[in-house]
């Protein structure tokens, strides 16, 4: 088996402006409200709103999440407390009692990202009680946000579930929903960040069909424009007024841009000793490549696969969904050499594999997975295939779950792209402040943000200092650039003069001894 992909992890400093190289120090005057009344503040949205980050709800994150922040920045002016369904403490992770149904928080080992050694303290009941502004739940779509009962702890026992955990600690009953119990607050001024998750559950599971995107039309709790304009209308029945922000590409994430499209090298494969390296690529040309090519080739299918080279990083093997299937005439084309039983298994393992292009995404978690030996449960046939042909992504095609292609990541813009239609369209109907997070995710994406000439924030993982431990969620420092960007929307729309957050007072990673 291979090792695993080497971690580069390198303390940064990310310090940003609103272009590459802009100091964001502001004059010294009065903060003022403006046209807009922050008296009571609600903050509706997913895991960044709540302020989860290294892959778990904990305390820290929480009081560092960009709506935490923003509503420090209200209170200047009147507004008053805000109140958030606080875990415990640092750990993370949530227990049922006596089982532990979420994982404490991803910490950085010396090699690798790996869940903080404890028992997580928080349990999930009983409720908390006493009303909240923070109405961010990990893990919700749009359409979760106006479900009846998606608090009900009943509901984390059905197949599939209907409830969230962390919505189940705070929710005022077992039937309302996110909106309602938002709207008993009687809100004067709104956050609303939603629909990441509409997308991003399909890309985390690789477009595999377990988690579907969330369709671009539709009615309430069925589309996401009937849904968002069914939140952004009830949010603003009161007179309240408020701010939205667009979807991210998923492509803008380390989570599918980490991990190489091409990480086998000899050394890789030699266990660090290019000379075994070498001679596995030569063992794996002559066994296994070479076979498949030349059979490929007669169908005119050549071009999945090419012979691995021992001078430079070869591609991982991947099964591609969209590809003409040719199990058949792999199996005829074998049958003669191996026999039908071997012909066949061939047939049904390459029909569709080719190997990995740089328009693939392969996903943080399939890191892992390249050069393990696939399970019964994971193989897609159903048993585990037999040596020398079970190594993931080697021998053995990495499947659906694993990576994204060509085909989906169209997919999840198109979906990316109608949704922050809707968002945009929402906010110039309402005269909301508009914040386009797209954009900003993208300047990260492409060489980062520069502050004084000096520091750079970036999407890298995890140098860049902008995205914790699990590739997905923002550090303290890039909520508190988000804050600043919800800040500068809000003052433009509403002649508010909120000052901007120094992002050298933020960290860009929580440590493993966080108190």
């Amino acid at each position: 088996m291979i090792k695993n992909i080497k971690w580069l992890f390198i303390a940064s400093l990310s310090l940003v402006a609103c272009n590459n190289n802009e100091d964001e120090t502001v004059a010294d005057v009065p903060v003022t409200a403006g046209s807009a009344n922050f008296s009571k503040y609600v903050a509706l949205g997913n895991s960044i709103t709540a302020g989860f980050t290294d892959g778990a709800l904990f305390k820290a994150g929480q009081q560092n999440s960009y709506a935490k922040l923003m509503a420090d920045q209200f209170a200047l002016v009147g507004g008053g407390e805000f109140k958030i369904p606080y875990m415990n403490d640092n750990i993370g992770g949530l227990m049922f009692g006596t089982t532990q149904i979420q994982s404490t928080r991803l910490i950085f080992n010396g090699s690798a990202p790996v869940n903080l050694p404890a028992t997580p303290t928080t349990q999930l009941l009983p409720v908390l009680t006493g009303g909240f502004n923070n109405f961010g739940v990990p893990g919700a779509k749009s359409f979760h946000l106006l479900a009846p009962g998606y608090g009900n702890p009943a509901g984390l026992m059905t197949s599939p579930q209907t409830a969230n955990p962390y919505f189940v600690r705070f929710a005022s009953s077992t039937t309302t929903s996110v909106l309602q119990d938002a709207m008993t607050q009687q809100p004067t001024f709104f956050s609303l960040w939603i629909g990441n998750n509409d997308v991003l559950g399909y890309a985390m599971s690789g477009g595999d069909g377990s988690n579907p995107i969330t369709p671009a039309t539709g009615a309430p709790g069925v589309g996401f424009d009937g849904t968002y304009n069914t939140l952004v209308n009830t949010l603003t029945s009161g007179g309240a007024k408020g701010v939205v922000a667009n979807i991210p590409y998923v492509s803008t994430i380390p989570f599918f841009t980490t991990v190489p499209y091409n990480p086998l090298t000899s050394a890789v494969l030699g266990n660090g000793n290019t000379t075994v390296g070498d001679a596995t690529i030569s063992q794996l040309n002559t066994q296994l490549y070479g076979p498949l090519k030349q059979a490929l080739t007669a169908f005119g299918a050549g071009d999945r696969i090419e012979l691995l080279s021992t001078s430079k990083a070869n591609p991982v093997l991947i099964k591609d969904e969209s590809l003409t299937d040719l199990s058949a005439q792999l199996t005829a084309a074998f049958t003669p050499s191996m026999g039908a039983a071997n012909a066949a298994f061939y047939g049904a393992v390459f029909g569709k594999a080719r190997q990995a292009k740089a328009t693939d995404l392969v996903l943080l978690t399939t890191k892992n997975a390249i050069g393990a030996a696939p399970t019964a449960s994971d193989s897609g046939l159903g048993f585990a295939p037999p040596s020398p042909l079970n190594k993931f992504g080697i021998t053995y095609p990495l499947q659906d779950k694993h990576i994204l292609i060509p085909t989906e990541i169209a997919e999840l813009k198109t979906a990316t792209d109608a949704y922050n239609a809707t968002i945009k369209a929402a906010a110039d109907a309402k005269v909301l402040a508009f914040v386009d997070v797209n954009a900003v995710m993208q300047q990260l994406a492409k060489g980062g943000i520069n502050f004084d000439g000096v520091y750079n924030m970036s999407s890298s993982f995890v140098s860049g200092g902008a995205f914790g431990l699990d590739g997905v969620h923002l550090t303290a420092r890039a909520n508190a650039y988000v804050a600043n960007k919800f800040l500068e929307a809000i003052n433009a729309t509403y002649g508010s003069t909120f000052k901007m957050y120094d992002l050298r007072n933020f960290s860009s990673g929580y440590p493993a001894n966080l108190p």
